[in-house]
């Protein structure tokens, strides 16, 4: 999933048990961002080519390193990132790709130890691109229709029967 929190929270009320997949596809898109294309500090260029390699993580070797390599630039940059103003456009673009990379870290490699989980949502986005443009073509519906409607259509999309 994307890391929406309540969506998190959610599946582990449900599923307690279940392992959450974060897609490394959005941890990546949105921890660039936030550094920007060119980012001004040594740090932030940094992370920045820590960031742009983690959707070629392939095995758990590379994760390893992956996450030294974080580790590593966590340990350089920590204090300088404290001291920066707490208004730069530095500290608060470096502290919202540390808070992503830190909260999404222990669940970012889980489909390297099960195949059958993927490391970004690209499937499901089309899954649910394709629901929402013919869900729409049925804007006039009820709500007791729409749930019917929205039950049936994954009925349908899980038994390859589309």
């Amino acid at each position: 999933m994307d890391g929406q929190l309540k969506v998190i929270e959610a599946i582990r009320s449900v599923w307690p048990k279940a392992k959450i997949q974060r897609c490394l596809y959005h941890i990546q898109r949105q921890g660039l961002q936030w550094l920007r294309t060119y980012p001004k500090t040594e740090a932030g260029k940094e992370l920045r080519l820590i960031l742009s390699q983690v959707t070629g993580i392939n095995s758990l070797k590379e994760r390893n390193d992956w996450v030294d390599a974080y580790k590593t630039w966590q340990k350089n940059y920590s204090d300088f990132v404290k001291s920066l103003p707490r208004t730069s456009v530095a500290f608060v673009d470096l502290k919202r790709a540390m808070g992503l990379i830190n909260h999404a870290l222990p669940d970012m490699f889980h489909y390297l130890k099960d195949r059958r989980i993927p490391a970004t949502t690209n499937s499901l986005e089309s899954f649910y691109s394709r629901l929402k443009s013919d869900y729409q073509r049925h804007r006039g519906m009820s709500h007791k229709h729409k749930l019917a409607y929205l039950k049936w259509y994954c009925c349908f999309k899980n038994s390859n029967t589309f």
